[in-house]
């Protein structure tokens, strides 16, 4: 999934400023965003990797020139017509025109802290041992899906060390597509400047990501 969202490594962005001591939301309307975003997210009809697929797939220029807010509640858009609760005339004229479908669950006010204090863990078991332990020098696979996933470009056909084993969690490539959770091992793993940036990179610099199993080919 070669789209807007995939940035790291790019050139021609500028460098990265953060906001100094920068508040939580710059608007009223990016609070009431996120309310809304955790508010249907609730209604338990898509998977946070379905909805990380849906900003993904905003057309590019669209994307590049929206906020942080903005590429939240577009996508939002996306899924809550592609599950029956709106009707895209519905956006449109900004108001309800018929009755939609029904939501598994409801997020009342009430419930906000205890929903956020217990997040969303994804962590679950898997039968098989780990296929790579610490140590262990892996190049990741170079490939580019038009579907979801979590390696990113920059580091995609890189050879690099297994950090860690950081344990068995569900599989977004499958996940966002209702293709089950198909839970793999995640590694961290280490890449030195030279392997990310070529020739000429700093050889004191590494960069590391989290990779499931199935990212990773041996070396």
């Amino acid at each position: 999934m070669n789209g807007p969202h995939d940035l790291g490594g790019q050139m021609g962005f500028g460098p990265v400023a953060p906001e100094v001591d920068e508040p939580w939301f710059h608007a009223d309307w990016e609070r009431r965003a996120l309310g809304i975003t955790l508010a249907c997210g609730a209604f338990g009809a898509w998977t946070i990797d379905e909805s990380r697929h849906a900003r993904e797939n905003i057309p590019p220029a669209v994307y590049l020139s929206a906020s942080y807010y903005e590429i939240w509640i577009r996508a939002l858009e996306v899924l809550l017509q592609r599950h029956g609760f709106v009707a895209a005339d519905e956006i449109a004229l900004g108001q309800s025109r018929a009755a939609g479908a029904a939501p598994k669950r409801v997020l009342t006010a009430e419930m906000v802290p205890a929903v956020l204090a217990r997040g969303g863990p994804c962590d679950r078991p898997v039968a098989e041992a780990p296929r790579f332990a610490a140590g262990a020098r892996v190049r990741t696979r170079n490939f580019h899906p038009t579907t979801h996933t979590r390696l990113p470009r920059y580091a995609r056909g890189k050879t690099g060390l297994v950090e860690s084993v950081q344990g068995s969690f569900v599989f977004p490539d499958d996940n966002a597509h209702g293709q089950g959770e198909n839970p793999q091992w995640v590694y961290t793993v280490v890449f030195d400047g030279p392997e990310i940036w070529g020739e000429g990179s700093d050889p004191t610099l590494t960069v590391s990501i989290d990779a499931w199993e199935s990212y990773l080919e041996p070396v």
